[in-house]
């Protein structure tokens, strides 16, 4: 199914999550992606959430394009979550 997928500018850090989260409108329906703090600090180096959300907002739409491919392949955690690691 070819479907627009949006990922509008709402990046938030999960605190219980300990992952930074972004929201991802498919078909109007919002799917929840997120990326742990683990995969953050691998990818783009760092150790606290101000940072990790930069690095996020540098590297956005290469996080959007990994996380479209994700949702096109229905990888969904158990809540419905697109985790990127």
């Amino acid at each position: 199914m070819n479907q627009a997928i949006l990922f509008p500018d709402r990046e938030s850090w999960d605190e219980a999550h300990q992952c930074l989260c972004f929201p991802a409108l498919v078909g109007g329906f919002q799917v929840n992606c997120a990326i742990s703090a683990g995969s953050l600090a691998h990818r783009f180096g760092g150790e606290t959430p101000a940072v990790w959300i930069d690095s996020f907002r540098q590297h956005r739409w290469d996080l959007e394009e990994e996380a479209e491919q994700a949702i096109n392949q229905q990888r969904e955690d158990d809540q419905g979550w697109i985790w990127l690691s």
